[in-house]
């Protein structure tokens, strides 16, 4: 089955409305925006098979906490990780956090806009696979387990040029790269917002 083409300009859209106006982020966005960048792994192939699966597995999980009836509570990252530490649900053995998994699409986050940033300042014809290295053992890499990290950066080997790669995921070339510097502005804005706020509850440390 064919994946749809990654669509920069509804990441960018759909980051821009998660921002709130007192420095918190909207989930149901947040996951709308991850669910386009999902499409980017799916079309990058067994290269980001190592995010690809944890990214759809922890949207949906997220997406199930919306659809409780205490869903008011997760309606901002805030709301979710005030909700989940005064009902002392982030160290419950039988619950599944919401602020822990967030954290993990957090975490991959910084990932792939440091990717997509390195890939914007090459030129069309240069390989991609040593910025995406790079980009990776500058965040990712750093909570992953030796023989994952192995794994990955072997993978990235196989990545093709600049151009090559954005006319694989990208509806259009052109329009992608027009977009992309807006489309990583946002994104380090809901990425530095999310950060201060696992900073602020004291929570980047979740198993």
């Amino acid at each position: 089955m064919s994946v749809e083409k990654f669509d920069l300009q509804r990441v960018h859209e759909k980051f821009t409305e998660s921002l709130t106006a007192d420095d918190d982020v909207y989930v149901d966005q947040y996951l709308e925006a991850f669910k386009e960048l999902y499409k980017f792994f799916q079309l990058m192939g067994t290269v980001f098979g190592f995010v690809s699966s944890d990214v759809k597995e922890k949207v949906e999980i997220l997406e199930k906490l919306r659809a409780k009836e205490n869903s008011d509570s997760f309606v901002t990252i805030r709301t979710m990780m005030e909700y989940e530490r005064d009902s002392n649900l982030l160290n419950k053995k039988d619950y599944v956090s919401g602020s822990r998994t967030l954290l993990r699409l957090h975490r991959g986050l910084d990932f792939i806009q440091e990717f997509l940033k390195r890939v914007s300042e090459l030129e069309g014809d240069v390989k991609t696979n040593v910025v995406c290295q790079s980009a990776y053992n500058d965040t990712l890499a750093q909570f992953h387990p030796w023989l994952i990290r192995k794994g990955a950066n072997v993978a990235m080997y196989a990545l093709p040029t600049r151009d090559q790669l954005l006319d694989r995921v990208c509806l259009d070339v052109s329009v992608a790269m027009k977009m992309l510097p807006e489309m990583l502005s946002v994104t380090r804005s809901v990425y530095d917002r999310t950060q201060d706020l696992y900073t602020k509850y004291d929570l980047h440390g979740l198993p």
